[in-house]
Parts: C-alpha cells; sequence; structure tokens
C-alpha cells in the first residue's frame, strides 16, 4: 500500500528554518518522482520543488530557489525539504505527492506558519 507521510512542520518566525520529511511505504521512492507542494489559504496548491527518481535531477520553482532545499535519504525511503530564510508567504500546507502508477497519492500534509 502506498503511502507518503509528511512531518516537520511548525510555527516558526521570518528568518527562520524548518526541515519537512515525506516517508514513503509502498514503493521505492529513488525510482519516482517527488514533488513537494504547498497550499495557502484560500490559494491554489502549488509546486515547490521535486526530485526525479531516476536521475536524481532536482527543480525548484522560483519563490524556492536559494532558499529550500530538497533532498533524498534512500535507506530511509524519505525525502526531506530545509526550508531557510523563511517568510510569511511561505505560509501553508505542505504535502509531497507521488505518481505511482498513473495515481497520483499524497500525505495528510503538515502545517508551515511563519509568523512573528
Amino acid at each position: 500500500q502506498v503511502q507518503l507521510v509528511e512531518s516537520g512542520g511548525g510555527l516558526v518566525q521570518p528568518g527562520g528554518s524548518l526541515r519537512l520529511s515525506c516517508a514513503a511505504s509502498g514503493f521505492t521512492l529513488d525510482r519516482f518522482t517527488i514533488g513537494w507542494f504547498r497550499q495557502a489559504p484560500g490559494k491554489e496548491r502549488e509546486g515547490v520543488s521535486c526530485i526525479r527518481g531516476s536521475t536524481g535531477n532536482i527543480y525548484y520553482a522560483d519563490s524556492a530557489k536559494g532558499r529550500f532545499t530538497i533532498s533524498r535519504d534512500n535507506a530511509k525511503n524519505t525525502v526531506y525539504l530545509q526550508m531557510n530564510s523563511l517568510k510569511p508567504e511561505d505560509t501553508g500546507v505542505y504535502y509531497c505527492s507521488v505518481n505511482y502508477r498513473g495515481r497520483l497519492y499524497s500525505g495528510q500534509g503538515t502545517q508551515v506558519t511563519v509568523s512573528s
């Protein structure tokens, strides 16, 4: 059974850092592209970053470049999103997702709130 579980969110002041985790089960994540998305209240879900399974190539949204780092620990079957220099506009629920055999799976999300 494919499952993704996000964790690591919380309340942080502007300029602070958080590391989000996406623990996968039911499949080997280094064979699939894993994406991080976020959704702010009243806004559509937007892509933040992704890491390709086959090549390990990494992509960032413009809003994440230079501040966020995506990485993968194959031994733990977990993808991370290190977020530095956080801004209030980074606030939202963060999800990780995988397209596994034609079906999109996401976790329950983890709340990130950037506020003073």
